[in-house]
């Protein structure tokens, strides 16, 4: 009974981590270039109470022996970088990747980070940055007489000057891909740092070496699907619920011993 106590405890655990997980997901529905994550479990050790194969005589085998199992534990949380809805939004800055790939994005202290989200603005300098102030690169700065920002399906960004009749070109937006996206860290503010399991950046231009394009007007939304939140919210509620069934019948299993009398 002891056992049971302990592994019905580890799935409460495991089912609270669950919907911690879903908890977050829904948290950011409307967070734009979010990416869902999906806790992924696994089975504890086992107690091996008789070893398969052992000799039951001197002649048979035991065709199956006996294991219990200790419990559940969370395994991963694995980023799904599906593509989310795009939302058109009419800003001359809001862009979204159709297709595979990472805007990169200058930290303060130099490092490079990664990002679907799109939704970027103008600084006091007309640097290209995101809602923290955080540049995109490689930088691309757009002239203060500027009258019309226009970004092509491959990154070149133009504008239209206040008295000239023909664009001007001010620079290009690059994308980069990772071998496993999956193994990037989160940093919150809607950005990425590169890991040991993600792999080294390749930089290309949209379109090209399987990167995606850049649509003008759009923005990525979350890939979250609420229905599917909400289902999985359920499932762990109710699996929380049982475990601490098994908890209470283990429990009430110990005080039926403890008031035995001889």
């Amino acid at each position: 009974m002891i056992r049971a106590l302990w592994t019905a405890a580890s799935g409460m655990e495991s089912q609270q981590k669950s919907i911690d997980v879903v908890a977050n997901n829904l948290a950011n529905v409307n967070t734009a270039g979010f990416k869902k994550s999906r806790a992924d479990f696994q089975d504890l050790m086992y107690q091996n109470l008789k070893t398969t194969g052992s000799p039951s005589t001197n002649t048979t085998q035991v065709p199956t022996g006996i294991q219990i199992g200790l419990g559940s534990r969370l395994a991963a949380v694995t980023k799904i970088f599906t593509t989310g809805d795009f939302s058109q939004t009419g800003n001359e800055l809001d862009m979204a990747i159709e297709g595979d790939g990472f805007f990169q994005i200058q930290l303060p202290d130099g490092t490079t980070a990664y990002s679907r989200s799109g939704a970027f603005k103008k600084d006091n300098t007309g640097r290209v940055v995101t809602s923290d102030g955080y540049p995109l690169l490689p930088a691309i700065t757009i002239p203060a007489n500027a009258t019309k920002t226009s970004i092509g399906n491959d990154g070149t960004v133009s504008v239209l000057q206040a008295g000239q009749n023909t664009p001007t070109q001010v620079g290009n937006i690059q994308l980069v891909l990772f071998s496993n996206p999956a193994g990037l860290s989160a940093q919150g503010k809607n950005l990425f740092i590169e890991s040991e399991a993600s792999g080294a950046p390749t930089t290309g231009t949209p379109g090209q070496t399987g990167l995606g394009t850049i649509a003008q007007y759009f923005l990525e939304m979350s890939n979250v699907s609420v229905m599917e939140e909400m289902v999985n919210m359920i499932t762990g509620q109710r699996a929380y619920e049982v475990n601490s069934k098994a908890v209470q019948a283990a429990d009430e299993m110990l005080q039926t011993a403890n008031n035995l009398k001889r």
